[in-house]
C-alpha cells in the first residue's frame, strides 16, 4: 500500500491543494507607480524644446510682424500689431523694383546650382575613380582654396573680371559663385562617388554600355542625393552673397536681392517696414526650394555620413 493515500482525482492526499484562481487578480494588472524623476525629465525636455523653437522662430515672427505693421520696430506694435497692412509689401514689389531683383537672383542661383553640381560631379568622379600623380595634392589644394577669406579675393577677382569684360554681368557673377561653391561640392561628392562599388560600373561595361551611358544611367542616379546636398549649398551661396554682387554689379537693373536691400538704408533713416517686408519676400524662395529638395537633402546628408 502506498505511503500516501491517493485521492479520487489522482493527486496525493498529503499534497497541498493549489487553487486554480489567482490569489490577487488585481495585483497582476495594477500599473506600477511612475517615478517622480521621469515626469520631471519629461517636463524639462518639453520646456527645452519649446525654448529652442521660440528662440529659432522669433526672428522670423518679428520680421513678418514688422512687415505688416507701420510702427513695428520702434512703436508699440513691436510684437503684437494692432493693425495689419500690406502697404510695405506693395511698395517693395511695385515701386522699389524688387521683382527685378528676385528675377536676377533666381537666374544667378539657377546657373550656380547647375554649373557647380555638374563640374563638381565630373571632378569628384575623376578624383575618386582615376589614379594619377599628385592626386592627394589636388584634393589638398581644393580644400586650401575653400579656407581663403572672401575679402582677400575681392580685389583680384574684380581686376580679373574687368580684364575679361565680365563686370556688371549676371553671367560673370554666376561664374564667380560657381568657383566659390566648387571646393565644398567636390569634397562632398567625392565621398558619394567612392561609396559606389566599382563592380556596378564593371557590370555596365560588360553589358555593353559606353562610358557616357554608364555615367548618366548608372553613376548619376546613385549619387543624386549628394547632388541635392551640394545644390542646396550652392543655392545659399548665390542667394545670400553680398560683397561680390555689390562689387561686380553697377547697373540697378541687374542688382540681386542682397544688394537691393541696401536701398532701404538711408543716411539718417531706415525704412524698417519696407526692409522687413523685403526680407520676408526673400525668404519665400528659399523655403520653397528647401521644401522641394527636403527628402533628397536628408537622404544625401545621411548617406554622406556613412563611409563607403
Amino acid at each position: 500500500m502506498s505511503r500516501l493515500a491517493e485521492r479520487a482525482d489522482g493527486k496525493p492526499s498529503g499534497a497541498r491543494a493549489v487553487s486554480d484562481t489567482p490569489r490577487n487578480p488585481t495585483a497582476q494588472t495594477r500599473p506600477r507607480p511612475r517615478r517622480a524623476g521621469g515626469s520631471t525629465r519629461a517636463a524639462g525636455r518639453a520646456a527645452g524644446i519649446t525654448a529652442v523653437l521660440v528662440f529659432t522662430l522669433f526672428p522670423a515672427y518679428f520680421m513678418l510682424v514688422s512687415g505688416v505693421s507701420e510702427r513695428a520696430v520702434s512703436g508699440t506694435d513691436a510684437l503684437v500689431p494692432q493693425t495689419l497692412s500690406l502697404d510695405n509689401f506693395t511698395y517693395v514689389l511695385t515701386e522699389a523694383g524688387f521683382l527685378t531683383y528676385l528675377r536676377n537672383s533666381l537666374l544667378v542661383a539657377l546657373i550656380t546650382v547647375v554649373g557647380s553640381s555638374l563640374l563638381a560631379l565630373f571632378a569628384a568622379t575623376a578624383v575618386a575613380r582615376f589614379r594619377f600623380r599628385l592626386r592627394t595634392s589636388v584634393l589638398v589644394m581644393v580644400l586650401i582654396v575653400q579656407m581663403v577669406p572672401l575679402e582677400a579675393l575681392v580685389i583680384p577677382l574684380f581686376l580679373q573680371a574687368s580684364d575679361l569684360g565680365m563686370l556688371n554681368s549676371l553671367i560673370g557673377l554666376s561664374i564667380v559663385y560657381i568657383a566659390m561653391s566648387l571646393p565644398f561640392a567636390i569634397w562632398m561628392l567625392r565621398g558619394f562617388v567612392a561609396a559606389v562599388p566599382i563592380e556596378v560600373e564593371e557590370a555596365a561595361y560588360i553589358d555593353g554600355a559606353s562610358w557616357p551611358r554608364m555615367f548618366w544611367s548608372v553613376l548619376f542616379p546613385l549619387v543624386a542625393p549628394g547632388l541635392v546636398a551640394t545644390g542646396v549649398f550652392s543655392f545659399i551661396v548665390a542667394w545670400n552673397e553680398f560683397i561680390l554682387a555689390l562689387t561686380f554689379l553697377q547697373d540697378g537693373e541687374k542688382f540681386t536681392v542682397a544688394v537691393g536691400l541696401r536701398q532701404f538704408f538711408q543716411q539718417h533713416t531706415t525704412d524698417w517696414g519696407a526692409l522687413m517686408a523685403a526680407s520676408t519676400i526673400i525668404t519665400v524662395p528659399v523655403m520653397v526650394f528647401f521644401l522641394i529638395v527636403q527628402r533628397g537633402l536628408v537622404s544625401g546628408l545621411v548617406q554622406g555620413a556613412v563611409k563607403g
